[in-house]
């Protein structure tokens, strides 16, 4: 068998297609890539949602996990209902001859434990710093047990994959064994500007008829604070037609509903669940920006959140608010507007770009520019060749 022939790379995470997500655009492109080589890839990972149906033509084990109100896996409880019976399902399963691992820390933790007592070595995927985020808002004891399994993890790994300089810098100081920059992508077969337009029914069915409109998609949770768009928006209600639309989910979801139905809002923010990610396309291609937020301090002032990409890969411009890699990157190549997180500074780059437009010249470069540097093909390749190493390396030692 082919698989045989080139390594089986079982691949461990709480989460995964259908669910949009960055894990599950990331961890899907890896397997097809992986599959692409003649690898034998299995996917061990959770029943979706209620809403979500999984259409697997491949080698996906699923199995069901607590979830909370809002349809996370999140909390300790949860990310335990995957782990635990993670590590026996791994333990009594055929033997992978390289695993990938998906945070969180508990998931690392149990993987280093199971494939320690089958000899297999395992690549740890890095996109967040768990450690460094719990420490916004949980007890001290909690920070610190999260960041002894985030350790354990690292440690354990014969690779650790860092997406971005930062997170690279701490997983070397924890002590990892080697260590992969390799950026986030997205898949831009599915994220394109070659979507079938919103239909006018389509939009009237939410009250949009044929308003102009900025876009937010994905989660909404504490350190977004995505509610600062709503916030914006009230500024400059009577200074421009725009409406908001947020497409997703998130702890914060409620909060935006309960703000959106404000009467001072005149029936313009439109807070919807999620949407398959052909369909979320769909919705970014037709929006004047899309919306990205990261709060300063809550922890995660180094991460990069995918929805830049999706939003610049349908050739709409973004909007950010706060710090991060991204605002970077939108500054230096000239893929939106950029303000530190405030209320003000958002109301005023609504306006400025509901007044004055985004330049024809720059729309036609957005996409182009996540092609050539943020595409999920790309990133996808650099960790397989990180898989394939380890996959030589148990070969050579077998040999």
């Amino acid at each position: 068998m082919v698989g045989e022939r080139r390594g089986f790379v079982r691949i461990v995470s709480r989460i995964y297609l259908p669910e949009a997500a960055a894990a599950s655009f990331r961890l899907a492109g890896v397997a097809k890539a992986l599959r692409e080589k003649g690898v034998e890839v299995e996917v061990v990972t959770t029943t979706p949602p209620p809403g979500l149906q999984a259409s697997d033509q491949d080698r996906v084990r699923r199995f069901p996990v607590l979830r909370d109100k809002e349809g996370y896996i999140r909390g300790y409880l949860q990310y335990l209902s995957f782990d635990i019976p993670a590590f026996f399902r791994v333990l009594f399963s055929p033997r992978a001859t390289v695993t990938l691992v998906e945070p969180p820390p508990t998931t690392g933790f149990f993987m280093r434990i199971a494939n320690k007592l089958l000899g297999v070595p395992y690549v740890y995927y890095l996109p967040d710093l768990w450690g460094a985020a719990s420490a916004s808002f949980a007890p001290k004891i909690v920070v610190r047990a999260v960041k002894a399994l985030e350790a354990f993890a690292v440690r354990g790994a014969a690779a650790v994959i860092a997406v971005n300089e930062e997170i690279a810098e701490t997983a070397r100081a924890m002590g990892a064994k080697s260590v992969h920059l390799i950026p986030n992508g997205i898949d831009t077969d599915t994220f394109t500007n070659e979507v079938k337009p919103l239909s006018h029914l389509e939009r009237e069915d939410i009250g949009l008829a044929d308003a102009p409109y900025f876009i937010y998609t994905g989660t909404a949770s504490e350190w977004q604070g995505a509610s600062i768009f709503i916030s914006a928006l009230a500024q400059v209600i009577d200074k421009i037609p725009h409406h908001l639309v947020f497409l997703g989910k998130g702890s914060d979801w409620d909060l935006l509903k309960e703000q959106a139905a404000k009467p001072e809002l005149k029936g313009r923010v439109h807070v919807l669940e999620t949407l398959p990610p052909g369909e979320t396309a769909r919705w970014i291609a037709g929006a004047d920006a899309g919306l990205v937020s990261i709060k300063a301090g809550a922890g995660y002032d180094h991460a990069y959140p995918t929805k830049v990409l999706s939003t610049l890969a349908c050739g709409t411009p973004v909007i950010y608010t706060g710090p991060g890699p991204a605002r970077e990157d939108i500054e230096a190549h000239s893929l939106g507007i950029c303000v530190d997180y405030s209320v003000l500074g958002v109301a005023k780059a609504m306006e400025r770009l509901a007044a004055e437009g985004f330049p024809e010249s720059s729309i036609k470069k957005l996409r182009t520019w996540v092609l050539e540097n943020k595409s999920l093909s790309a990133s996808s390749e650099e960790v397989v060749q990180v898989l394939l190493q380890n996959l030589h390396n148990q070969a050579r030692m077998h040999n």
